[in-house]
């Protein structure tokens, strides 16, 4: 599919250094991208700079044929943040009732996306009294009530079980086998391999962008821990 997200040049510039270096890539739809590397490597910055957040120095990102940032985008793309941003002084279904409201979509759009995200059996309970997890997927629903074309998730399943973690990136690939773009970000690499797509990045650079597979045919490893690894030190003996 043609490219719904596209990084062209970009460099992000903060406190006199330089934390994304000339990035060049795309992002296509109908599958699930994942961007990968260690903290401190610059994939929030990254994904600020895509949901048109972030001031930059050098590049664009174009969304969707538009600017990153412009208005016609905003009920077009969905961004869940680390944190979840949510309300804990309100129950689950009065956060969804109020972001329904803010979005303009139909209130019927509430209780569907309550049951996508398994949250039937809290919708009455205040936020602030939910663990981390099911915190974080509140935040999940309210990005999704305006059925986003371009979801972008920075760490979404953070501090979640294994179980619930199997069944979201389930539901993701069923959006993205839906037509939805799906960007998500993650520091742990044994979520590479639910991933259709790579992009790995390290020092503020794209280091590789590839499948799993070929990843772990480039590398020759027999596990995507291993065959990061290979890369990293492979590109310090050519650096």
């Amino acid at each position: 599919m043609a490219a719904t997200i596209e990084v062209k040049g970009l460099r992000v510039d903060r406190g006199g250094a330089t934390v994304l270096r000339d990035l060049l890539v795309d992002v296509e739809g109908g599958i699930v991208t994942g961007l990968l590397g260690p903290s401190g490597s610059g994939k929030s910055t990254l994904i600020r700079a895509i949901v048109g957040v972030q001031v930059v120095a050098a590049g664009e990102v174009i969304v969707l044929g538009l600017p990153a940032g412009s208005p016609g985008l905003r009920s077009r793309l969905g961004y869940v943040t680390q944190a979840p941003s949510v309300y804990g002084d309100l129950t689950v279904r009065e956060n969804l009732t109020y972001f329904a409201r803010v979005l303009g979509v139909p209130p019927e759009r509430v209780d569907a996306t309550i049951d996508r995200v398994v949250l039937a059996e809290l919708s009455g309970k205040l936020v602030g009294r939910l663990s981390g997890g099911q915190r974080a997927r509140v935040s999940l629903a309210s990005a999704l009530l305006n059925e986003p074309e371009v979801l972008v998730l920075d760490e979404p399943t953070v501090g979640l079980d294994p179980v619930l973690r199997r069944d979201l990136w389930d539901f993701f690939h069923e959006l993205a086998d839906g037509g939805t773009t799906l960007l998500v970000s993650s520091h742990v690499m044994d979520e590479a391999a639910r991933c259709d797509r790579l992009l790995l990045l390290r020092d503020g650079a794209i280091l590789a962008d590839l499948t799993p597979a070929e990843l772990l045919a480039r590398t020759g490893a027999g596990d995507l821990d291993t065959a990061f690894l290979r890369l990293v030190e492979r590109e310090g003996e050519t650096g």
